[in-house]
């Protein structure tokens, strides 16, 4: 309601201008050059664009000042985890959060771009890169989950009892069992990536391969519905596995880890991006009090994620 208040006073102002002309406004003026506006329409004009352009300057900066932009990957939202660490955040600080929930791979995307002001995001090594590049600073781990491969209760790739995730790729691939991928540069899809490169095995173009494009929420779904295999993060898993015809099959190795982490978009690069808004919430989000509700968060009695004291 600030901003609009504003551009209505904003407005009021500028038509206050036109009423007290000494004749009315002629819209025919503008379409007949022979007519020649007159000085007195031209100093009206102008004097109406500087209120607009005052009061847009002022309102914008205000609201930027106290509004941050979070990108965030989708498993943090899927699993409901936003729901309650941001409106204590903004409680907390007077800070408002525009939310955009997209892959990690898109979302440091928006940080080179200098679409965002902070990131919470879990693709580690692109992470790195992002920092090595200038693009980010103040890198702080957050908490930590772990991926999960799921799939039919009946297990046609016979992967359960498996415990290293390279030797359960080349088992899906062997038997060539659906497998649905996000394909979507998240996280979640530069893990898999991971996983298929370490067991040898390339499998874009093969018939038991398909590309959601989409979040990890529909990915699963989609699964579920073809009974194939994906690759999850272990918050969504728990979150939606109650709708899904699914079962986890491979959860327990170091290789499956799932650290999170969260990054201020170098105001260097971008001088526009709320720099002192960024650093609030990563200072926040590391503090004991948002710590400790990530570390309380359940869903359905289940933990989903681990607090960063806890690694």
């Amino acid at each position: 309601m600030y901003i609009y208040q504003h551009q209505f006073l904003a407005f009021e102002m500028s038509m206050s201008i036109f009423r007290a002309s000494d004749k009315p406004f002629d819209r025919r003026q503008v379409y007949d050059y022979d007519s020649c506006v007159s000085r007195t329409h031209i100093k009206q004009v102008l004097m109406m664009l500087v209120v607009w352009w005052l009061f847009g300057i002022s309102v914008v900066t205000h609201a930027d000042q106290k509004t941050i932009r979070l990108v965030t990957s989708t498993t943090t939202s899927d699993s409901g985890l936003l729901e309650v660490l941001l409106p204590n955040f903004e409680v907390t600080t007077g800070y408002t959060v525009k939310l955009f929930s997209v892959g990690s791979g898109t979302a440091l995307r928006m940080g080179r771009n200098g679409q965002a002001d902070v990131l919470l995001v879990h693709a580690p090594e692109e992470e790195k890169q992002f920092i090595a590049d200038g693009f980010g600073l103040n890198r702080h781990a957050v908490m930590q989950n772990i991926f999960c491969i799921v799939g039919p209760e009946h297990d046609p790739a016979g992967i359960r009892g498996i415990s290293d995730p390279h030797k359960a790729m080349q088992r899906i691939a062997a038997t060539r069992s659906l497998f649905i991928s996000r394909g979507d540069d998240s996280g979640t899809h530069k893990k898999e990536a991971f996983l298929w490169q370490g067991s040898s095995v390339d499998p874009i173009g093969m018939p038991w391969y398909w590309e959601t494009g989409k979040g990890m929420g529909d990915t699963l779904a989609t699964a579920s519905e073809l009974q194939a295999y994906t690759l999850t993060d272990a918050g969504t898993w728990l979150a939606r596995k109650d709708l899904l015809a699914l079962t986890m099959v491979l959860k327990d190795s170091p290789l499956l880890d799932n650290p999170y982490h969260a990054i201020a978009v170098n105001q260097d690069k971008h001088p526009d991006i709320n720099h002192d808004g960024a650093n609030a919430f990563i200072h926040w989000i590391s503090s004991p009090e948002a710590q400790q509700l990530i570390d309380q968060f359940r869903f359905n009695g289940k933990v989903l994620f681990l607090p960063v004291q806890q690694h």
